[in-house]
């Protein structure tokens, strides 16, 4: 890998944000002549730029598609696609793009950590926090970052050292991460997800499957998935780099599973074809829904590759507080379970979720953003007690209740108002037996009622706690 000169040279940051701002003032840093150019134009994209103007970058706003004179390199916020104007302009011109997480991989210094990175469908973050309460379990200085915690660009050039790094990693980001190679890492589940961005699901798969070039250790992948196993077979990786599964069933040699309630590996063993090493209790995960275990062995495989002892595993799962609204427990109201997933915001991730419980009382709906519910609703019907249909695009889910779960009563609630929320968990709650648990587990996007999953969800559980007093 080429080293880079950065003084004098002519970088152009794509995009204002969570991650253009930072790149603009490091590569400033560095002595490059930087550019940020961004669609908006709004009150805050102004005050942005006024800041990053005193530090003697050049801000364009309401221009992102013309590429400036001169630019030698881009580096772009993850989520900008890759057929916009700029991107064709600079593959016109031979111009290399790199996002945020490239840019991190190229500042790093000579004794870096190494990055144990986890990408999937769904159960990123948990993962990743999993798998850094794991590493601090055994000691270790780490941090969670990437997609989550700690900036990339922070973790790697900050003062604070580490021993190694959990990084979540986005199919965007991978797509902008040409040199990424990490110690070990795991693509947890595929599904059809952001295709209006990668254009196909073979090219998402594909960026998901970038995780996996040049890994020195461990490609983790999961055995129910054979996707993520096709991805490991197509990679280049180090030799001696190994294929590790996962798997809900008892493991076979080369893999973590489960026996008889408890964790176990049989990849990172001694004689793996006749031994087995204890990890932790599935009751030692938090929660213990299937997908969630899942989640727990992905990032026991990527810890193990690291050389993390069976007791650090055990004591770091039991360390873990998941993140508010991913299949949280917000009350028991008249001996019925309320649940807030509101992180499921895709049909995958509804799927798992529904697994997890039964019987069921569902509130669904939202933004589908081109998903079909038809193999979501077969799949859990028989879990169904109800079902209390919101969002812009529940109507896609009462048909495929009425094609596959027609005795399954549905309430369509026609509301988009700030009490919508509230009248969904009346309703369910009417529908509810004790002994049931209402599941939000909505398999869309928020945005078309609320503004992001995370006020959904506390709409949600605000509803809950106002019908507490009146069923307790």
């Amino acid at each position: 890998m080429t080293e880079v000169t950065w003084t004098g040279k002519r970088v152009t940051v794509a995009g204002l944000g969570v991650s253009g701002i930072p790149a603009a003032r490091v590569l400033r840093g560095l002595g490059a002549h930087v550019t940020v150019v961004n669609d908006g134009d709004d009150e805050r994209s102004r005050a942005q730029a006024a800041e990053l103007e005193a530090l003697g970058i050049t801000v364009r706003l309401g221009d992102g598609a013309t590429l400036p004179e001169g630019t030698e390199l881009i580096v772009t916020a993850p989520g900008w696609k890759p057929d916009k104007p700029l991107f064709l302009a600079a593959a016109k011109a031979g111009v290399e793009i790199w996002g945020d997480v490239e840019l991190a991989w190229r500042l790093r210094g000579p004794d870096a950590a190494p990055w144990l990175a986890v990408t999937g469908t769904n159960g990123k973050t948990t993962t990743v926090r999993m798998l850094a309460s794991i590493l601090e379990a055994a000691g270790l200085r780490t941090a969670a970052v990437g997609n989550i915690g700690v900036s990339l660009l922070d973790a790697v050039l900050g003062d604070e050292k580490y021993d190694v790094l959990a990084v979540e990693l986005s199919s965007y980001q991978l797509h902008w991460a040409p040199s990424l190679r990490a110690h070990s890492a795991v693509v947890l589940n595929l599904a059809p997800d952001h295709l209006d961005w990668h254009g196909s699901m073979e090219a998402y798969a594909a960026d998901k499957g970038r995780i996996y070039e040049g890994n020195q250790v461990a490609c983790v992948y999961n055995v129910q998935d054979p996707a993520t196993e096709a991805l490991v077979r197509e990679a280049d990786v180090e030799e001696g780099c190994r294929a590790i599964g996962f798997t809900l069933g008892p493991p076979a040699p080369s893999q973590l599973g489960v026996v008889d309630g408890i964790l176990v590996d049989r990849a990172f063993v001694e004689n793996r074809q006749k031994n087995a090493q204890e990890l932790a209790n599935v009751s030692d995960v938090n929660p213990p829904a299937p997908h969630n275990i899942a989640n727990a062995l992905a990032a026991a495989a990527l810890a193990r590759a690291y050389g993390v002892e069976p007791a650090a595993v055990r004591d770091g799962l039991r360390a873990f507080r998941p993140d508010a609204h991913r299949i949280e427990h917000v009350a028991d109201v008249g001996g019925v379970a309320y649940v807030d997933d509101s992180k499921a915001t895709n049909t995958h991730a509804a799927e798992a979720s529904l697994a997890a419980y039964d019987p069921i009382v569902w509130i669904a709906g939202g933004l589908a953003k081109g998903a079909t519910f038809d193999e979501l609703v077969e799949k859990s019907a028989k879990r169904l007690r109800g079902a209390v249909l919101i969002g812009a695009d529940r109507a896609l889910i009462r048909e495929a209740l009425a094609r596959h779960a027609p005795e399954v009563p549905v309430v369509d609630l026609d509301r988009t108002d700030t009490g919508a929320m509230s009248a969904a968990v009346r309703e369910a709650a009417r529908l509810a037996r004790p002994g049931d648990t209402v599941l939000m587990a909505p398999a869309c996007a928020s945005m078309d009622m609320f503004t992001n999953y995370n006020k959904r969800g506390e709409a949600f559980a605000d509803a809950v706690r106002e019908l507490a007093p009146e069923r307790d």
